[in-house]
């Protein structure tokens, strides 16, 4: 394994580590965005509804790549929902290399916020 993906495949389990401590199980890649799209949303729900959950991982991925330019933010609506433009196309990728490209910027995204 090339250097740059065994350094993040570590720092993913390190994240993992960290979240499964916190709150009690391992979580998958659905519910890291999950955990996102409510961090950006900024409010917690008992109960959200299956086109919510959807709303949500989309903002999580739209704020996951804002951080290098994909997209920006471009409006906050009366609801409190962020919507976002894509300001430049994602590169073309295989199904490890998208998925290594999403765990990068989920890492990055909470190193910023500290976790």
């Amino acid at each position: 394994m090339p250097d740059a993906q065994y350094d993040l495949q570590t720092r993913w389990w390190n994240l993992e580590a960290k979240m499964a401590e916190r709150f009690g199980k391992k979580p998958d890649m659905e519910a890291i965005l999950f955990l996102v799209g409510i961090q950006e949303f900024g409010e917690i729900r008992d109960k959200f509804s299956k086109e919510q959950k959807q709303d949500l991982m989309h903002v999580a991925v739209c704020s996951l790549f804002s951080q290098s330019g994909y997209y920006e933010l471009e409006r906050v609506d009366e609801e409190g929902w962020p919507h976002f433009r894509q300001v430049q196309a994602l590169p073309v990728m295989d199904r490890i290399e998208q998925e290594n490209f999403m765990k990068d910027h989920i890492l990055l995204y909470f190193e910023k916020t500290g976790f």
